[in-house]
């Protein structure tokens, strides 16, 4: 490699063999109780635990450590409902016209539809934005690169993060988004890249069956 600055790497815990199996069988046990939630409680959630989920989030790796994300957190009752408005309104032209048979038939075990009134109940809204241009230092408008693949990195770990908090999560995708850069005030090299809706889920919140269902580890690996 090239000659540049180094630190050693100290920080990773040593296991043996034996509890490595157990901590991460225990991770999968603790994170396979994760459900997308569309049943939320207006219940308040301190601060402190959505900008310690960010800060993990930011921790993931991404092209040239520029750490080309943003992260817009809604708590405004007027902006979520504003949110509400424009996403409904695209929801419905998907609905209704957008939307191709069969994608509208894989979204029918789930029991989607036009109404989301999850962007008005819950405490927190997250835009999470892909920034095309930026850099290591405010004000930078160097090229970033891998945007979607390290923005989808960290939205991972933000949600893994808030669920280790006992937080319910959704991943929300109005098509098209452009209208976040204008109600979150972002600039228009940003991309809005989804809307993650976090809270507590509502006392009598349900989740579709189909939702449950996960393909078995030899669908989804090989090994080589």
């Amino acid at each position: 490699m090239k000659p540049h600055e180094t630190l050693p790497y100290t920080d990773l815990p040593e296991y043996s063999d034996a509890e490595r199996i157990a901590r991460s069988q225990a991770f999968y046990e603790a994170i396979k109780t994760r459900r997308t939630c569309r049943y939320f409680s207006d219940e308040a959630i301190p601060r402190a635990v959505i900008e310690n989920a960010i800060l993990a989030a930011g921790t993931a790796p991404n092209g040239a450590n520029h750490q080309p994300w943003h992260f817009a957190v809604i708590q405004s009752p007027e902006k979520k409902k504003a949110l509400r408005a424009a996403a409904e309104e695209e929801e419905r032209a998907f609905y209704q016209s957008k939307g191709s048979e069969e994608w509208l038939e894989a979204l029918a075990p789930l029991g989607t539809d036009a109404d989301k009134p999850f962007l008005e109940t819950a405490p927190y809204l997250i835009v999470i934005f892909g920034q095309r241009k930026g850099g290591m230092n405010p004000g930078e408008m160097k090229q970033n690169y891998y945007v979607n693949e390290s923005v989808g990195i960290a939205t991972g770990m933000l949600i893994t993060a808030l669920h280790d908090a006992g937080l319910a999560t959704l991943t929300h995708t109005p098509n098209p988004m452009k209208f976040l850069n204008r109600l979150c005030d972002r600039p228009n090299n940003e991309k809005p890249m989804m809307v993650l809706v976090v809270g507590k889920p509502a006392a009598d919140a349900t989740i579709p069956v189909h939702a449950t269902i996960k393909k078995p580890l030899d669908a989804t690996s090989s090994w080589l």
